[in-house]
């Protein structure tokens, strides 16, 4: 057994890849796992794949998250991809770049959380790669199987924009990170930054809700087996920027009531005690990791039925309708333009955080 105290560089790539593999089970479905060039598995009729990376420093970053929540969390982003597209994750491959000074122990910490988080939703590590880098990066690709496809495309004018779940909370945890709050390994709270004792458990919420989401796995699945939603796309970079995503996607626009966004309840006790309403964490926030749905209203009931079977709420927020792409925000009865503020990987962060979201339409 390796020393956790040793570093990546002190074990070697080998002898790193024999503590890893002896730490991976193989369940049903996996004809060949770790050990040989590839791995072979059995998969559905419709095999999804997806990938997602987390960069430290762009991602996530150590001092602000345990390596159990890191690894819950990266494996959780892909999830989310499958999910949104009507399935279900069968099988992930895990590939590290790894600085040689890191310690073996947060390589623990951080496959404690990823195959916990796999073991919850019946996923088998199946291989990986490992490199040394300067930069810890964390990349997965993740399949599953679906019975039906759902796409970003397929919206129609007159559909119903639907959202699962609350918005804001992962938004609000990231500000309070930033601040100098933390939670441990467990999630339990460990450092407020100056939050009042009395919005305490908000804070935590707020804080699990950015390290360890929660999507919506079974109602994507079950979105798969069921023809109640023309397109649905995970809401990972913000509302703002997702639906208009989808817009384009689907060659429509969309307005959504600024009164019928869930804004997280967590989120908006804490955005009051800064002075805000937390409306614009749920708009422009991301990392939700919940469901962004296109319905037709003829749909609407049969979904609400289909959610409540797995206790994800579902809210109608707006509407779909024929024009250019593009959303617009209902106030009252004041409708304007939405330019949307959602993360981007390459855009200018000084313009972004800058720019005025709501302009005349």
């Amino acid at each position: 057994m390796a020393d956790p105290a040793a570093t990546v560089g002190q074990i070697g790539e080998r002898g790193l890849l024999r503590h890893l593999r002896g730490r991976i089970p193989h369940g049903p479905g996996v004809v060949l796992g770790i050990g040989d060039d590839a791995a072979a598995v059995s998969t559905g009729p419709v095999t999804l794949v997806t990938t997602d990376v987390m960069v430290e420093g762009v991602h996530f970053r150590r001092e602000w998250a345990p390596p159990r929540l890191v690894g819950r969390k990266a494996l959780s982003v892909n999830l989310s991809d499958i999910a949104a597209m009507g399935g279900a994750g069968q099988y992930a491959t895990i590939s590290l770049c790894l600085p040689p000074d890191l310690p073996l122990a947060f390589i623990d910490g951080l496959y404690d959380g990823l195959l916990e988080r796999a073991a919850e939703v019946g996923v088998e590590v199946v291989g990986g790669n490992i490199a040394a880098s300067s930069c810890l990066t964390i990349d997965i690709t993740l399949m599953g199987s679906s019975e039906r496809i759902l796409r970003r495309q397929g919206a129609l004018a007159g559909d119903l924009v639907v959202v699962t779940g609350t918005l804001g909370a992962a938004a609000a945890g990231l500000r309070f990170l930033a601040r100098g709050a933390r939670v441990d390994a467990e999630e339990a709270l460990v450092e407020a930054a100056g939050v009042p004792s009395t919005a305490r458990a908000e804070l935590q919420h707020c804080l699990v809700a950015q390290l360890d989401p929660a999507p919506p796995l079974s109602l994507g699945r079950a979105l798969g087996q069921q023809d109640v939603v023309h397109a649905a796309m995970d809401l990972s970079d913000g509302l703002s920027g997702d639906l208009a995503w989808m817009c384009e996607e689907s060659q429509v626009s969309a307005w959504i009531d600024s009164s019928a966004v869930p804004v997280e309840p967590a989120a908006a006790r804490l955005e009051r005690e800064g002075g805000d309403s937390g409306f614009s964490l749920a708009l422009h926030g991301g990392e939700d990791y919940q469901l962004l749905l296109a319905v037709p209203p003829s749909a609407w009931e049969a979904l609400k039925g289909v959610a409540e079977v797995w206790d994800v709420p579902v809210t109608a927020v707006g509407e779909f309708a024929a024009g250019p792409p593009g959303v617009s925000v209902k106030f009252g009865e004041s409708l304007r333009r939405l330019r949307p503020r959602s993360h981007d990987h390459f855009g200018d962060p000084v313009r972004e955080e800058r720019r005025d979201p709501l302009r005349g339409a």
